[in-house]
């Protein structure tokens, strides 16, 4: 009998290799041994940046599902639940066949050492290739270049959201040396969609699709997308789209619908474009919770909850709370001792309250409750510690029952907020 996926994934992380040097030669390995799915996928579209890129897939996928296709899906990481990376055909896979795969896999490696990403990511590329499909959506893990994902020969499109400065231990110091990673997804002859991008990082991208005769749809040069009168402008060389907002909340996503429109249209699955913005579900990003023990907690409250944890997504968040109606904004926060913290916290400083710091349960890197608040103050946010979330909300809530609740800064947090208020 095949084993619980849980058991599985937990195996999985006993293989991991003493030293992480990127390299794709242990993904190419255990793709061999299973006889090479990735090279049997239904088209590919494969998604690199720094932010943006779960919510232009979430955005493209709802666009090219009411055109009728079915669509795979990978993204990482989970929030809740495994199950939530892999989606086939439409629907995230079932426990069933996540455990079939986790173990064919296993068996396949043997006791070979290999990371966790990639031993889950051939599990994925297996499912995909033996589920009918008419898309595969393959968003990257980490950088591009050397992420378990790269693996497709000749992707039908490939994307590339904003590149920004994050995981720098694994991508470069350089806002450059991270977009060339970004960049080593492009494939001779394949068409990719740029979103908006800072001059030293579009240097590179174009260079490299130079090199590589992959021609470009690059944001403002190519296409454009603004926000008119509360609706959303596309325009491209093509013609113009005319469709309402976005439904996911924030100014941001102006920029992820655009690259997403450009893609839907660069497949030839444009009559997908309102979809794409009016129907996309992307959790963990400035969602607010409704339901569950904390909205009970806090009835009058207006709850939200954002993953983010780097820069891009500190200005992202701060300019979407900017766009709300005034009220009290509290920031529930706990961050990872990897992330810059000082760079998510500074945008935040102007619209928040006050913070309360937690850590983030069930990780060993996370900072302290303390470390967080001194980060907090020293950005320019007064702040405060509490043991955990749900004492932090009743603290903000006794003063003031109609606050604005923001729980952000990691998606490990955001996890263990979904997984009881889902």
């Amino acid at each position: 009998m095949t084993q619980h996926s849980d058991a599985l994934l937990e195996r999985m992380m006993t293989f991991h290799p003493k030293v992480i040097d990127l390299t794709l030669d242990r993904v190419w390995r255990l793709l061999a041994a299973l006889g090479h799915p990735e090279r049997a996928l239904p088209p590919v579209i494969h998604i690199a940046g720094t932010n943006g890129k779960g919510s232009t897939q979430a955005m493209l996928r709802a666009g090219l599902e009411a055109t009728g296709a079915r669509v795979h899906a990978y993204t990482s990481p989970h929030l809740a639940r495994f199950h939530e990376r892999i989606r086939l055909a439409g629907r995230l896979i079932d426990e069933d066949a996540l455990a079939a795969v986790l173990d064919e896999c296993l068996r396949a490696n043997g006791d070979t050492p290999i990371t966790y990403f990639e031993i889950t990511t051939c599990a994925a590329l297996l499912a995909f290739a033996r589920t009918p499909a008419d898309f595969t959506l393959l968003e990257v893990g980490l950088g591009g270049r050397l992420d378990a994902t790269n693996v497709v020969d000749r992707p039908e499109l490939c994307i590339i959201t904003p590149v920004s400065i994050d995981h720098q231990q694994f991508l470069g110091e350089t806002l450059a040396e991270i977009a060339g990673e970004k960049a080593g997804i492009l494939k001779r002859g394949v068409p990719c969609v740029v979103g908006p991008q800072q001059e030293a990082a579009l240097e590179v991208i174009e260079a490299r699709a130079a090199r590589m005769g992959a021609p470009l749809l690059v944001h403002g040069q190519h296409w454009h997308v603004t926000e008119e009168r509360g609706r959303l402008v596309f325009q491209d060389e093509t013609g113009l789209e005319d469709q309402p907002l976005p439904n996911l909340p924030g100014p941001h996503q102006i920029q992820n619908a655009g690259a997403a429109l450009a893609a839907l249209r660069a497949l030839g699955r444009g009559d997908g474009a309102e979809a794409a913005v009016t129907r996309a579900e992307w959790p963990a990003r400035m969602q607010r919770l409704r339901s569950g023990p904390l909205a009970e907690a806090a009835p009058q409250a207006e709850l939200w909850l954002d993953g983010g944890h780097n820069p891009s997504a500190g200005q992202a968040i701060a300019a979407t709370l900017a766009r709300l109606p005034a009220r009290d904004t509290h920031l529930i926060c706990g961050m990872l001792n990897t992330k810059d913290v000082s760079g998510f916290m500074r945008p935040l400083a102007p619209q928040a309250k006050r913070l309360h710091a937690v850590t983030v349960p069930g990780e060993t890197a996370t900072l302290s409750a303390a470390e967080t608040a001194a980060a907090a103050r020293a950005a320019g946010i007064d702040a405060t510690e509490a043991a955990d979330v749900a004492t932090a909300l009743a603290a903000i809530t006794a003063a003031n029952p109609q606050a604005r609740v923001l729980i952000c800064g990691s998606l490990y947090l955001a996890g263990s907020i979904l997984r009881d208020n889902g």
